[in-house]
């Protein structure tokens, strides 16, 4: 285990809201580059028409997509922005229920709004690196 102390000042803190259509991974990358954002975490939820969610295969170092082309509720959209290369890069995990109540939930790849996505955003301080894990070719948090 590894840890740092990252901020022990006050924070800026974000609400960002997206409408029906909008994708929020794409805007969230926009949003990060417009306000220079090295390091933050978030919180959301709302609803999607459709969503493309993946489970990360350890043996092929790769996604295997999971796509619901359907309306769903974000019962939990939790992630984080680092700097890959200099460049913002949004790490997000979501949970989502289907009409009958099951949920779904995984590395968010791809989404669309339906109707609408609140996301609040903490920004920290101070930023953070990932680099690409030899291992696993995963961008991991350098600290």
């Amino acid at each position: 285990m590894k840890s740092r102390l990252i901020n022990s000042a006050a924070e800026k803190t974000y609400v960002v809201v997206f409408d029906e259509g909008d994708e929020p991974v794409r805007g969230l990358l926009q949003f990060a580059g417009q306000e220079r954002l090295g390091a933050s975490r978030f919180t959301s939820i709302g609803g999607f028409s459709e969503v493309t969610i993946g489970y990360f295969d350890l043996e092929k170092k790769d996604y295997i997509p999971i796509r619901l082309r359907e309306q769903v509720e974000v019962v939990s959209l939790t992630g984080n922005i680092a700097l890959n290369d200099g460049k913002p890069k949004v790490h997000a995990h979501v949970v989502i229920a289907k009409h009958d109540g099951t949920a779904h939930g995984g590395h968010l790849l791809q989404a669309r709004v339906r109707p609408t996505l609140e996301v609040l955003l903490v920004e920290s301080p101070e930023d953070l690196a990932r680099t690409t894990d030899r291992k696993t070719g995963l961008a991991l948090l350098r600290i």
